[in-house]
């Protein structure tokens, strides 16, 4: 099948009513109702047995994410997110101004340094988003592991949500506002600029995008209020309105869990946030994040038929 075909043949393409019809009833069958649903035990996440793997895999591709307990608590090996993450396919890491010399983040509280001036590496709040909302076409983040080595005292709770189903709720509400964010220039993110001039340029994009080889969807999104520009459009500032209500109203569909020692999340990169936390002398947080370009191997929504119930 031709890329072009395979796009055509998305469920997430608005002239694809048939298509997207099917797909929602697959997609809401057997769908996790709990985040008990959504945990994986593995022993060792760097080397995983083909019965973990397959488990992580169907959790993935059924609501695009898996949390994996494992027996690694408190290890501080970088090789745990990094191997894991090659045995779906996520090799190519987005290799951020702020990551670690090895394409991979250490989060954790920063008092000093230039790390001290953006949220994830303090312990305050951090609201709904996706990863890389900043990021250029040709950098969208579409996988993405965070392995807890260390939790904090007190807090550091993520809130989850599958992307494709923020987009099936919006589009049983209005297929307008899902056409809205579609557009290419719904959210911008205006240019940063440090010392030395413009460090990151202005960045214009949809909210939802089809993958042209694919047909996966892509969510770019952040609840933030400062340093984004919404288009100056009734029918965007209600969409973006319905998704704010959205991620801020208790659902089966929004997922709560704080990562323990060893634990981890593989997704491809849904929505999430994080509350805000409080370290002490024995207790400091710190997870690995590791983001990419690769989506997880044997989740897309073509290739992967997402049974229904009794079938």
């Amino acid at each position: 099948m031709t890329t072009d075909a395979k796009a055509a043949q998305s469920p997430f393409q608005l002239d694809n009513e048939a298509a997207f019809r099917d797909w929602r009833e697959r997609k809401l069958a057997d769908y996790p109702t709990g985040i008990e649903e959504m945990i994986v035990e593995v022993d060792d996440p760097r080397a995983l047995t083909e019965q973990e793997h397959e488990a992580i895999r169907r959790c993935c591709a059924k609501a695009n994410m898996a949390i994996y307990a494992s027996r690694c608590d408190g290890d501080p090996d970088k090789d745990i997110p990094r191997l894991l993450a090659a045995q779906f396919g996520l090799v190519h890491l987005d290799s951020n101004m702020l990551a670690d010399d090895d394409g991979i983040t250490s989060l954790t509280v920063s008092g000093q340094g230039e790390r001290a001036d953006y949220i994830p590496y303090t312990n305050r709040p951090i609201r709904w988003h996706t990863d890389g909302y900043y990021n250029p076409p040709d950098r969208q983040i579409r996988g993405m592991v965070l392995h807890c080595v260390s939790p904090a005292a007190d807090g550091g709770e993520n809130a989850l949500m599958d992307h494709e189903m923020a987009y099936l709720l919006m589009r049983d509400a209005s297929p307008d506002w899902v056409r809205a964010l579609m557009e290419t220039d719904a959210m911008t993110i205006p240019a940063r600029a440090d010392e030395n001039g413009v460090a990151r340029p202005a960045e214009s994009g949809p909210v939802f995008s089809v993958h042209p080889a694919t047909g996966d969807l892509h969510m770019r999104y952040t609840a933030r209020t400062r340093s984004i520009v919404w288009k100056d459009d009734a029918v965007i500032r209600e969409a973006a309105a319905f998704l704010q209500t959205l991620l801020n109203t208790p659902s089966l569909y929004v997922y709560r869990a704080t990562l323990a020692p060893g634990m981890g999340l593989i997704c491809n990169n849904v929505l999430h946030d994080r509350t805000g936390f409080s370290d002490d002398a024995n207790h400091r947080r710190l997870l690995y994040r590791a983001r990419y370009y690769d989506r997880i191997i044997g989740t897309g929504v073509l290739e992967n038929a997402i049974p229904t119930a009794g079938s």
